[in-house]
């Protein structure tokens, strides 16, 4: 009322005749103005995130800002503006696949955390709707700062699919020193044991039926149905191939990781990687 009348009337005559104080009024004013303002930021940070982050990931993007705001206010914000991230409706759909009996062991033996650049690359498989028939896509992800280092996509789930994947990898394949994965067949093939010979990779097999021996792997497919492939309609292979291209290029250089200290891949592998072979 006090500011809709403002131009007619003074603001202290106002508030003497409402009985209230002006440095009420105004403490109001400067919240408003204040709590807009972080309203814009927090829908600038959801959709940068490609409607991705939650309210603890904002918090950290705001604190880099200089604004400390607590998870719960963040949430009412985020409520108020239906601001929805993908992982409000998480889902996770089992996946039954056939098994290779190989002997090889497991050298990884879930120790995921602290380990050197190129020294162990884990990947899986998992698949895609492309309008009405289904597509895989393949990842290779360092575990030294859970970059996704290969990729690729295709419409059969094979030993093929795995090399192109390998095949987008930047530098010396040889600085890779183990390469885990599970036990599905695509990856017990005779193009598979002949790159690893190339280029001098040992080969790393969790336990039949554990998906915990390769769960960064799990974990980061989780992360690309939640965030790439739930909710999009791909008319095309190739429009699978080239936003698939696009959220990776994402993943590593912008996507703040929880794992990592709630810092990007790339800036990871700056902070704590002097020289690069």
């Amino acid at each position: 009322m006090i500011r809709k009348n403002s131009h007619k009337y003074s603001v202290s005559a106002m508030c003497k005749v409402l009985q209230i104080s002006r440095s009420i009024y105004y403490y109001k004013i400067r919240n408003k103005s204040s709590e807009d303002a972080l309203i814009s930021m927090i829908k600038d940070i959801f959709n940068s995130s490609r409607n991705n982050y939650g309210t603890r990931k904002i918090k950290v993007e705001l604190q880099k800002k200089g604004y400390r705001v607590s998870r719960r206010k963040i949430g009412r914000i985020m409520k108020q503006n239906t601001l929805v991230s993908s992982y409000t409706k998480l889902k996770f759909k089992p996946h039954v696949d056939k098994f290779n009996e190989s002997k090889i062991d497991n050298l990884v033996k879930r120790e995921f955390k602290n380990q050197p650049y190129r020294n162990v690359v884990v990947s899986d498989l998992t698949y895609v709707r492309v309008r009405e028939r289904w597509e895989y896509i393949c990842i290779l992800v360092d575990l030294f700062n859970r970059e996704i280092i290969g990729y690729s996509a295709g419409d059969h789930k094979d030993a093929a699919l795995v090399r192109k994947a390998f095949a987008k990898v930047n530098g010396n394949l040889r600085n890779i020193e183990i390469f885990h994965t599970d036990r599905g067949n695509e990856f017990k093939n005779k193009i598979i044991d002949e790159a690893m010979l190339a280029f001098q990779i040992k080969r790393s097999l969790s336990m039949k039926g554990c998906p915990y021996d390769n769960a960064v792997a799990e974990a980061t497919f989780k992360i690309i149905k939640t965030e790439f492939v739930r909710g999009k309609v791909f008319e095309s292979l190739d429009e699978l191939k080239w936003q698939l291209a696009d959220y990776v290029n994402w993943f590593n250089n912008h996507r703040i990781h929880s794992s990592l200290g709630y810092v990007t891949p790339y800036q990871f592998k700056l902070n704590n990687l002097k020289k690069v072979v």
